[in-house]
């Protein structure tokens, strides 16, 4: 057989020979062999003689240009060419040599493999040219016969096939490699699971195309109903079904592979897949689908098992570092983001436009006592529970985090978060063990604008949340500019508070309390007094400065020691019967050692139990319910007596306050400030009078100011009253002096 062109020192000469190819037919994609060439012949003739054979099991699919600049075009949108037949001669005498560099230089195009060919051999590249330009071959035309073609053809796709397999498995570690700086990051598992099927797929010579599925707890941020294994990795076509379950996966038959594989525990090999099974030493199996097309080879699944065994302790790695990034960013007991996620979210937000968007601190109220009441499995139970109300009764657009302990946040679009629809959420008792615990939640809120950072929005949500649980719990409030003045005022003040108790610059003052029917003086209240060069700082202002700084607790102490000191005094210069009342915090109840401070108090000044009185509020009572009746047992038990303050204004459960052991009520002032109008008032104050006589409990009226407040109080039936009537509160020499006067 001879081809020629009309060229005859371009002729391209094939001899008859008895020539077989001996390569595996296989299922594989073609070569893309390029043949450049002005001569048309050259191209008919090539493919002619080249048309049947198959190398490595794939046949040869021919690319055509005609000059070095259709060779250009050609190669910006293929760069999977295995060879190029090149023509040194075209436009110009050089135009093969300049193709080369624009191949290797301009297009990176460093697998592929490079044959010259020329009909002209005066034109032949320099020795040194082919070195610096990476030439694999050059032949002319007229040595080119049918064997040579072959075999050149041969020799060039074996070796840019091994070179292609090296430089997809470099890859293939470069991104597993890659993956290990990111593994922090929600897609690190996913980098590493793609690596790992680029560097698979490079083993067996296969264009990367498979999946990786693990069993659900080796992702613990997938979220899924079941047990049922997760896509954790994939490349090829089936890169969309990262993160979803198996039973999600259109394609069957591949995910009874997967399954199988796992649920075997070994690999799985028939005629078009392989699935490859291996499990980490923390038992968390890895199944691995590879369609392959036709079976492996022997040596091509002992090297993936080797392969797979040793890569084990990659995926490991990554799960542990998965685990660490859980830490890092999850709120574990509840399932959601944590305060770091959440200003990460926050931030992200950020930068696509935080217009219209809100952020909402949820505090459960009194939680710590619950927590100390029914102990910490129970109040791990109820955050759960909260966060799950929370969960269900948001827009799906809607972020819940947990920032604190007992806080939660919620992120998202204005008109998604509601104060109102929030609060209603805890109207329903939440079920907890044996319990069914009614609790509050108290909301803070702030909008975001584009000139906030994430921990500013946050901060201002904290403000917002201080002043709403200053003002009432169970109510909600929304940050204004003017909240952060007042916080930097009270920041102020608290630093002052801190030094006028470090210089013991606060005092008491004690105010008479009488028998209104023998107007006998029978006893009187401690109240805490701050002067300062700017004139007398009122209680309802530093009280609960103390008590949310925790000063509260040794500035309790000095005020019970202090007034029990004095009231010794009293005792021991002639007044021996003399009652002194001292007002207690609850943030003092809660502390675990305040009966035995009390104890020791009482032990220390040795002063009669039975004439110290502690007094805490209505609302303190109610509202710490929990734990509270064995606390005023303790208290009895020591001697000393118990009062409830500000009666009337909580709305107390009767039931309950039968259950209180406690010896006084006492009358809220403003319930005594409107005695005699005949209105409604004067109906409480007559109310609590005889709830106080059916309980056998001493009933005192404070803020009496006029006597006909206090004739109209005898007329009821109340028995003790204080206020101005009789004193204003006075230091304690002035009042010792009062009681010496009277």
């Amino acid at each position: 057989m001879s081809i020629s062109n009309h060229h005859d020192d371009d002729a391209l000469q094939f001899v008859d020979e008895d020539f077989s190819i001996t390569e595996k037919q296989g299922m594989g994609k073609d070569w893309p062999v390029l043949i450049v060439d002005d001569d048309p012949d050259v191209h008919s003739a090539t493919t002619f003689a080249l048309r049947d054979i198959t190398i490595l099991g794939r046949g040869i699919e021919f690319l055509h240009a005609y000059s070095g600049a259709e060779a250009r075009q050609l190669l910006q949108l293929r760069k999977d060419i295995a060879l190029i037949f090149l023509d040194v001669v075209m436009e110009k005498e050089n135009t093969g040599l300049e193709m080369v560099k624009v191949i290797r230089e301009e297009f990176g195009m460093l697998e592929v493999r490079i044959v010259l060919r020329t009909g002209q051999p005066g034109y032949a590249p320099e020795l040194q040219a082919i070195r610096d330009y990476d030439i694999n071959d050059y032949k002319t035309k007229s040595e080119l016969t049918l064997t040579r073609l072959v075999t050149t053809l041969t020799t060039a796709i074996r070796s840019y096939d091994q070179l292609a397999t090296i430089s997809a498995s470099r890859r293939g570690l470069r991104m597993i490699v890659d993956s290990a700086t990111d593994l922090f990051g929600r897609r690190g598992l996913e980098n590493f699971a793609a690596g790992v099927l680029t560097q698979i797929s490079a083993l067996v010579r296969l264009s990367p195309e498979g999946l990786i599925a693990a069993k659900a707890e080796t992702a613990p941020h997938h979220t899924h109903v079941d047990d049922e294994p997760v896509i954790v990795g994939a490349a090829g076509k089936f890169r969309d079904w990262i993160n979803h379950p198996l039973h999600d996966l259109q394609d069957k038959k591949i995910a009874n592979a997967l399954r199988q594989c796992l649920e075997q525990r070994c690999n799985i090999i028939d005629e078009s897949c392989t699935t490859l099974f291996f499990s980490t030493s923390a038992e968390r199996d890895i199944a691995v689908y590879l369609n392959t097309g036709e079976p492996l080879t022997a040596m091509d699944t002992q090297m993936l098992e080797v392969f797979c065994t040793n890569i084990a302790i990659g995926f490991e790695n990554v799960d542990l570092f998965q685990q660490l990034n859980a830490y890092a960013f999850s709120d574990l007991l509840c399932n959601i983001p944590n305060r770091t996620r959440l200003l990460q979210i926050i931030a992200e937000q950020r930068q696509t436009g935080s217009a219209g968007w809100t952020i909402a601190l949820v505090d459960v109220d009194h939680f710590s006592e619950i927590n100390d009441a029914l102990g910490h499995e129970n109040g791990d139970r109820l955050l759960r529970a909260v966060a799950e109300r929370l969960r269900g009764g948001l827009n799906k657009e809607t972020i819940l985090a947990r920032t604190a302990a007992d806080t939660f946040a919620i992120f998202g679009k204005n008109d998604h978060i509601d104060p109102l629809q929030l609060q209603h959420l805890f109207d329903t008792p939440f079920a907890v063990s044996e319990y069914f615990l009614r609790v509050r939640g108290t909301i803070g809120l702030a909008t975001l604008d584009n000139g906030q950072n994430e921990q500013t929005a946050l901060q201002h949500a904290h403000i917002a949340l201080n002043r709403a649980k200053n003002d009432l719990r169970g109510r909600y409030c929304s940050y204004a500019a003017e909240m952060e003045t007042e916080t930097e005022s009270r920041l102020t003040l608290l630093h002052d508070l801190r030094a006028a108790i470090e210089a013991q610059g606060l005092e008491l003052h004690f105010q008479p309390q009488i028998d209104l029917h023998t107007g006998k003086i029978v006893g009187a209240e401690a109240l805490l007094r701050w002067n300062t060069p700017q004139g007398m700082i009122p209680p309802d202002r530093f009280i609960p400065l103390a008590e949310y700084s925790g000063l509260i607790i040794d500035l309790g102490e000095w005020v019970l020691r202090s007034a029990c000191i004095e009231a010794k005094k009293w005792h021991q210069n002639g007044f021996p019967d003399l009652r002194i009342a001292i007002n207690v915090s609850m943030v003092q109840f809660r502390s675990p050692s305040f009966v035995k401070m009390v104890k020791q108090a009482l032990e220390d000044i040795a002063i009669d139990p039975h004439l110290v009185e502690l007094e805490i509020t209505e609302s303190v009572a109610m509202e710490g319910a929990i734990g509270l009746e064995n606390l005023l047992n303790q208290l009895r038990g020591l001697g000393v007596m118990l009062a409830i303050d500000d009666f009337g204004t909580g709305f107390s459960s009767l039931s309950y306050l039968q259950r209180l052991n406690v010896d006084r009520l006492k009358i809220d002032r403003s319930f005594v400030n409107t005695l005699g109008a005949a209105d409604a008032q004067t109906s409480i104050a007559e109310m609590i009078v005889r709830l106080g006589q059916n309980l056998k409990l001493t009933v005192i009226a404070e803020g009496v100011e006029t006597e006909d407040q206090a004739q109209a109080l005898r007329q009821l039936g109340c028995q003790e009253a204080q206020g101005f009537l009789y004193s204003k509160a006075l230091p304690a020499s002035q009042f010792f002096n009062w009681l010496k006067a009277h």
